[in-house]
């Protein structure tokens, strides 16, 4: 089964970074009890590759990711960590 919450965040790089790698993992799991948890808010890993990191400083390429997702922040995310990589870094 698809966690639809996934499947937005998915969409929303797509959309904007046209990625050749998305990995996305939940780990809402092992936050059980903390704080943001409470508030409904998932932790999720990402790792993605997209050629629009090319050249880009690591706190650019993070804020093209968010800037895909701000509306979730918060809500939908309560925490997000990035792995962001142009295609010559793989």
């Amino acid at each position: 089964m698809s966690d639809p919450r996934l499947d937005k965040i998915r969409e929303r790089l797509q959309a904007s970074l046209s990625p050749s790698e998305v990995a996305l993992d939940d780990e809402s799991a092992l936050h059980a009890g903390h704080a943001g948890a409470a508030s409904g808010g998932g932790h999720y890993r990402l790792k993605i590759v997209s050629a629009k990191f090319e050249g880009l400083k690591l706190v650019m390429r993070h804020r093209l990711v968010y800037d895909s997702v701000h509306d979730m922040m918060h809500k939908e995310i309560h925490a997000l960590a990035i792995t962001a990589l142009a295609p010559s870094e793989v």
